[in-house]
């Protein structure tokens, strides 16, 4: 569901969830029960209240040692902010 909803987005009406779910084949009666109970609004609400607190507002974003990256980048950027990353924790030491 995780990357459909990526994919799909921003199309999350509840129509477009219920699609969604049928689509891959999840149980549909449970299904339609947890988004019309709002069986997870506890923890969306407290992921909510993480993203704005972290200023989160693309996907995806990376934190390497508290280091910010927004946005689909290459493999060999991550790789090297990682590398920045440990080089600079060893100089702490």
């Amino acid at each position: 569901m995780h990357d459909l909803l990526l994919k799909r987005s921003p199309k999350l009406d509840r129509d477009s969830l219920i699609g969604y779910a049928r689509e891959l084949g999840l149980d549909m009666k449970k299904f339609i029960e947890s988004i019309d109970r709002k069986k997870h609004r506890e923890e969306i609400d407290r992921d909510v209240k993480l993203a704005l607190s972290l200023d989160l507002y693309n996907t995806p974003t990376f934190f390497i040692n508290g280091r910010k990256i927004v946005g689909d980048v290459p493999y060999e950027y991550l790789k090297k902010a990682v590398e920045e990353e440990l080089k600079d924790s060893g100089k702490k030491n």
